[in-house]
C-alpha cells in the first residue's frame, strides 16, 4: 500500500499550496504520473510540491492552471502562487535555508538591520509588524515569517554548530528597530553572541567608506564537503549561487571586509555604548 503524506494547509502558504492541488488532482482521479504530463514536468517534481518540499515556481503554478482549467479565473494557481511569493518568503529562499540548516561556516554582511540569525524575537515581531502596516503581508504571513526565523536560530544548536562570522554595518545598529525597548535587549543579544566560541561579531564602521567589499547584504555558506554557496537577494526574489567560479571570489571579497572592520573586541565595545545610549 502506497505511504500518503498527511498535509497540514493551516501550517504554511507552501502547504495550502500542495494541498489545494492535491484535492484538485484526487477529484479529478488523476495520479501523481497523470498530472505530471498534463503539467509537462516529472511525477517526482509534481509529488514535492504537493508535500511542501519544494516551493512552486510561477511556470509550474501556470501549468497547473492549464491542467486543471483554473486559467485567469480568481481561484487560479497563478494567482495563488504569486500570492506566496509576494508574502514571507522570497523566491529562492526556503532553497537557501535547507543549505544553511547543514553549513559547517556561515559567514553573513548585512547592511541596515540585525541580520536574521541574531535577531531577538521581538526584534523579529517588530520588522514584520512594519510590513504588515505597509500592507506588504498579512498577519499570518508575519507569524510565519519570526517562525521560520526562530527554526532556523535553532537549527544551529547542535552538537557540533557551524561556525558563524558575521560582519555588520554600523548602519545595523543605528536603525532604532521597535523602539528603546526592543533594541536594549537586542544589543544585549549581539555581546552575548560575540562572546561564544563559535560566533565572531565585527562592526563595519562607516569611516571604511569605499573600502567596504559590498553594497548589498551576502551570506556565504561552506558545506561539509567544504563546497561553497552565496545566497544574494533583491527587493523581490532571492537567489542561491554554487558556482565556484562565482563564489570564491567573493569569498575573497568578504576576506578583505573582516580585515577592513572593527575587530571583535572594538566592536562590542561599540555595541555596549550603543546600549548604554537606549537604557
Amino acid at each position: 500500500m502506497v505511504n500518503i503524506k498527511k498535509l497540514n494547509p493551516e501550517s504554511s502558504p507552501r502547504a495550502a499550496f500542495g494541498a489545494r492541488m492535491r484535492r484538485f488532482r484526487e477529484q479529478r482521479g488523476w495520479t501523481q504520473e497523470e498530472l505530471a504530463v498534463r503539467a509537462e514536468c516529472s511525477s517526482q517534481h509534481v509529488s514535492a510540491v504537493e508535500t511542501g518540499r519544494k516551493p512552486p515556481t510561477l511556470g509550474f503554478a501556470r501549468s497547473l492552471d492549464v491542467a486543471y482549467g483554473t486559467a485567469n479565473g480568481p481561484d487560479s494557481f497563478e494567482r495563488e502562487q504569486i500570492e506566496l511569493h509576494r508574502g514571507s518568503l522570497l523566491a529562492g529562499f526556503p532553497e537557501y535555508v535547507s543549505y544553511e540548516g547543514r553549513a559547517t561556516e556561515i559567514r553573513l554582511f548585512q547592511i541596515g538591520v540585525i541580520p536574521g540569525l541574531l535577531q531577538t524575537r521581538e526584534y523579529a515581531e517588530a520588522m514584520a509588524d512594519g510590513d504588515v502596516q505597509r500592507g506588504t503581508i498579512t498577519v499570518k504571513q508575519a507569524a510565519e515569517r519570526v517562525t521560520v526565523l526562530m527554526d532556523r536560530q535553532a537549527a544551529l544548536v547542535r552538537a557540533r554548530p557551524p561556525m558563524v562570522l558575521v560582519v555588520l554595518d554600523e548602519s545595523c545598529l543605528m536603525q532604532a528597530v521597535g523602539g528603546a525597548e526592543v533594541m536594549e535587549p537586542q544589543l544585549q543579544k549581539l555581546v552575548e553572541v560575540a562572546s561564544m566560541p563559535n560566533w565572531i561579531i565585527q562592526v563595519a564602521p562607516f569611516g571604511i567608506g569605499a573600502r567596504r567589499s559590498f553594497l548589498l547584504p551576502v551570506n556565504l555558506l561552506t558545506l561539509a564537503d567544504r563546497s561553497v554557496a552565496v545566497y544574494a537577494e533583491s527587493q523581490v526574489q532571492g537567489h542561491l549561487d554554487r558556482e565556484t567560479t562565482s563564489v570564491l571570489p567573493l569569498m575573497g571579497a568578504y576576506h578583505q571586509l573582516q580585515a577592513e572592520a572593527l575587530s571583535q573586541a572594538a566592536s562590542v565595545a561599540m555595541i555596549n555604548q550603543l546600549r548604554k545610549g537606549t537604557s
